[in-house]
């Protein structure tokens, strides 16, 4: 387990979107010494603050209904922010509640991560087991109506302040798939309790691990999870496949703990920013629960942030082989700030880079081969005529049991009968398997 102070110290948070309430998973920092040194540099530049108090002062006289003072330097902060990047705003009390529960894994919403493109809000990913997955909204997806409102021309905090609400509260959403006809999504509003991490035997000696996204305590779920498979199996696997599609960030400290139970030695990743303490680099401990064993892991564009350092680490020290598409392409690093009344800024402090240096900003890990996601469809196994069949047939020679059609033992359903790209994943572990002579 890695012991990350100055992570903590710094609260360095992988976020995805401004929309942390719905799905987000970070630490607020207790404090904001260096930012304040960083910042008190510079003079205050007061022509600029005298045009903003003359402003202030003709709203206030001029507007044709009073406006409280408090909305108004409150709506100037959070726009203050908004147009510094997608990922920084303003969170008021219940933004920044709602953003400490989120670590835990528990918080209300329907369960999507939306970022911004063009002045529409978009799907990053749903989450697993959310009302957003199960109604099938993709990433990818446009959101271009909220319950019949526009969303285009809204800022991010306004449309996810519309698809906030009381749980059991139904909404509609109004979505655009690859440029097609735009049609209703209603969802029930839900708690959000997102179980980090999923396992399991694909077939004996092969394992899978699912990461829906990182939060606090996923690392040690990882190592849980490692465990449990190797004591199912009854001896070492023989492979195993890292399952980051739609993962869309989360904690960092949990991310550099999950590289760490993969590799020996060697970066893992490293931050570049312009405040004190932003550059900081985190490297194994030497600590490889996973016993070396071949590994795949599967991306797509809804992968960001903190699954795409743990990518980009298993990429650059050449653990495992990366397959799928193209990830999302975060690589901005946010801190928490808390101010005063329970109110908290997040801003994008530092940009991260992988082992070999390569900034995923805007650009995102490239797989090693490149899998798109297709759909399996199953025809029906012919029941050849075998030599079994025949009456008067050889005996086997070696005593081997004789196999007549339809003597197979019917498989039982897992995730890879309609998965197309884990399918290729367990496929590729296979023939690693058979060549290396495990």
């Amino acid at each position: 387990m890695l012991h990350l102070s100055r992570l903590t110290s710094l609260a360095l948070t992988i976020a995805l979107v401004i929309a942390a309430p719905l799905a987000f998973a970070a630490e607020p920092a207790p404090s904001a010494p260096a930012a304040t040194a960083a910042t008190t540099k510079a003079p205050l530049p007061l022509d600029e603050l005298r045009t903003f108090a003359e402003v202030m002062d003709r709203i206030k006289a001029a507007y044709v209904e009073p406006v409280d003072d408090k909305v108004l330097l409150e709506n100037a902060i959070k726009g203050m922010l908004s147009n510094l990047d997608p990922h920084s705003a303003y969170l008021g009390p219940e933004d920044f509640a709602e953003l400490q529960e989120s670590t835990s894994g528990e918080f209300g919403g329907l369960g999507i991560e939306v970022g911004s493109e063009d002045g529409f809000v978009k799907v990053v990913s749903p989450i697993d087991d959310t009302p957003a997955s199960k109604a099938g909204i993709q990433a990818g997806d446009f959101i271009v109506k909220i319950n019949g409102q526009p969303t285009r021309g809204q800022s991010m905090t306004e449309a996810v302040d519309k698809m906030r609400g009381k749980i059991g509260q139904k909404i509609t959403l109004t979505l655009v798939r690859d440029g097609g006809t735009p049609f209703d999504v209603t969802l029930t509003r839900a708690v959000i309790q997102v179980k980090s991490v999923k396992s399991q035997l694909l077939e004996s000696g092969y394992g899978y691990i699912r990461i829906t996204q990182f939060q606090v305590k996923t690392g040690e779920e990882v190592a849980k999870a490692l465990a449990k498979m190797r004591k199912d199996n009854g001896k070492k696997l023989n492979g195993l496949v890292l399952d980051l599609r739609n993962n869309p960030g989360g904690v960092l400290q949990s991310a550099v703990e999950v590289v760490d139970h993969f590799i020996t030695k060697g970066l893992i990743v490293y931050t570049k920013g312009r405040i004190a303490n932003s550059e900081l680099r985190f490297s194994a401990t030497g600590n490889d629960l996973s016993e070396a064993v071949p590994l795949v892991v599967l991306i797509n564009g809804g992968s960001a942030s903190a699954s795409e350092i743990v990518a980009g680490a298993l990429q650059d020290q050449k653990r495992g082989v990366v397959m799928g598409t193209t990830s999302f392409g975060k690589g901005s690093v946010q801190t928490v700030l808390p101010l005063n009344n329970d109110r908290a800024l997040k801003i994008t402090t530092a940009l991260y880079f992988t082992p070999n240096g390569r900034s995923i900003q805007a650009q995102g890990i490239v797989p090693d081969i490149e899998v798109r996601k297709a759909k399996i469809t199953n025809e029906q196994d012919s029941e050849y005529f075998k030599e079994a069949d025949l009456q008067g047939h050889l005996g086997n020679g070696n005593g081997g049991a004789d196999k007549p059609t339809g003597s197979g033992a019917k498989a039982k359903p897992m995730p890879q009968d309609d998965d197309y790209q884990l399918a290729q994943a367990l496929s590729l572990l296979k023939g690693l398997n058979i060549t290396s002579g495990r």
